[in-house]
């Protein structure tokens, strides 16, 4: 909201600055200046709008499941190759 504010007065500044530097420009009966400046009114209350960010939407809570508990733990791995028993690490999840 700040900076939709910050971006609407800057571009209503400038627009307002260029409505009073503009010459007098008369038609036949004088409305073409109160049409640009209208313009460049309208121009700067559309930017402004237009550089609004949406508002984020959220979702409802959400379930985060506790992450298993692994370990590594030595335990007797037959090993054919030996003929008995050896110890391997071997990672263990409750």
């Amino acid at each position: 909201m700040k900076k939709a504010l910050t971006t609407f007065f800057t571009v209503a500044t400038i627009a307002g600055s260029l409505v009073a530097a503009m010459p007098a420009a008369k038609a036949e009966n004088g409305n073409n200046a109160l049409a640009v400046g209208a313009g460049l009114l309208g121009l700067g209350v559309g930017a402004a709008i237009a550089s609004q960010q949406p508002a984020p939407v959220y979702g409802g809570p959400a379930y985060y499941a506790p992450r298993p508990r692994c370990v590594w733990e030595q335990q007797p791995v037959w090993d054919p190759y030996i003929g008995a028993n050896v110890y391997r690490n071997v990672k263990v999840c409750y």
